[in-house]
């Protein structure tokens, strides 16, 4: 049995387990200190993205939050690729920025697509879908080739190609693709048939709830069991070792950035095929790095993204509803969010270890003594 219980809830995620439980209870805490009723607004926190039935005053039962609920599952498909888009080049030892703007150029080129598409409407939303993760998967390569060919940092490369991308976005937004009669910088509004039919009534829930967990399979499949994820794993691991043994560390290195970028692509596709249907001039800020997030809380294994991800959406709307029912700003979720990732990240507690070795010392020397 305990082979098993090991196969399902490995170590690593036990330790994540027990990270996420003790920052949910250091919360209670905080909240206790700038409440008046912190087990209530603790309650909100955790159970307000929850759907609830409800009877109706004709005497039936309805279920209500669902929007709310819908959000959550929205922000976790997001999250879920930007992770995956951070995670494979940290597989490389390649600490990637760049998701940000991977993803405004994936759904930039997904709607410009669809908009300018002149052929049958049923083949803009595949090919909306391949101009998108293409855009993202270019981008993300040209990262990799200035660390290849020109021992670039990756990281502040990527984070200043993120500024090049996201100015980009806003200039084809308000120059070449405007709606004139939306009263604000916004492309038109999409064709029916190039979004993605929503299965949750006023969300952006649809097929990507597949897709997305499909995409972390495809993803430990490709880390686990092909040549490409064995380079990319043995650069991230011995990249001295890899070069000494004739891998080609470089091809690993712009594959990893690309496979990436390809990912974020696929979820600014999401963002303007399925959640907004249009793009404004503005999307939410962050959410690469959010996605930076989701890969750190994850350990850096993919199987573990899909959590992930959902507790982090699941915390932020919790926040959201605990600001609007309770005396508690929604910071205070941000604090919680923080909390988890930095007891994730400490995988070894030294000084608990250092105390632990000199109670058996004490102990020993006691015994000697007696």
């Amino acid at each position: 049995m305990k082979p098993l219980f090991d196969f399902l809830v490995p170590p690593a995620a036990r330790r994540t387990v027990g990270a996420a439980c003790g920052a949910l209870l250091a919360g209670l805490l905080l909240i206790a200190c700038v409440s008046d009723e912190p087990l209530r607004a603790w309650l909100i926190l955790l159970s307000g993205p929850l759907p609830e039935l409800r009877q109706d005053a004709d005497g039936g039962w309805h279920w209500h939050r669902l929007v709310r609920f819908g959000t959550v599952l929205e922000d976790a498909i997001n999250l879920t690729l930007l992770g995956l888009a951070v995670l494979i080049p940290l597989r490389a030892r390649q600490f990637s920025l760049g998701a940000d703007g991977q993803l405004f150029l994936g759904a930039l080129a997904g709607v410009a697509l669809a908009l300018g598409w002149p052929g049958p409407g049923w083949m803009a939303l595949p090919l909306a879908c391949l101009a998108a993760m293409l855009a993202g998967a270019a981008w993300g390569g040209v990262a990799g080739v200035l660390k290849w060919r020109c021992g670039a940092n990756e990281m502040v490369v990527s984070l200043m190609l993120n500024l090049v991308a996201i100015e980009f976005y806003r200039l084809a937004i308000t120059r070449w693709l405007r709606d004139p009669g939306a009263g604000f910088p916004a492309t038109p509004f999409l064709a029916p048939d190039a979004m993605l039919t929503p299965w949750l009534a006023h969300t952006g829930v649809g097929v990507m709830l597949l897709w997305a967990p499909l995409a972390v399979c495809a993803v430990a499949l490709l880390l686990a069991r092909t040549t490409l994820g064995y380079e990319i794993r043995l650069t991230g691991a011995a990249p001295i070792f890899a070069r000494q043994a004739g891998l080609p560390v470089g091809r690993a290195t712009v594959a990893s950035m690309a496979l990436g970028g390809m990912l974020a692509g696929l979820a600014g596709f999401h963002i303007g095929h399925a959640v907004l249907g249009r793009l404004p001039v503005d999307l939410a800020p962050g959410l690469g790095f959010e996605g930076l997030l989701v890969a750190l809380l994850a350990r850096h294994q993919p199987r573990a993204i899909l959590g992930a991800a959902f507790f982090y959406a699941w915390l932020r709307a919790g926040g959201q509803a605990m600001e609007r029912s309770t005396d508690v700003a929604r910071e205070i979720a941000l604090v919680l969010q923080a909390l988890v990732i930095v007891l994730v990240m400490a995988e070894r507690w030294p000084w608990r270890a250092g105390v632990w070795h000199r109670i058996r010392a004490m102990r020993q020397l006691d015994g000697s003594r007696a």
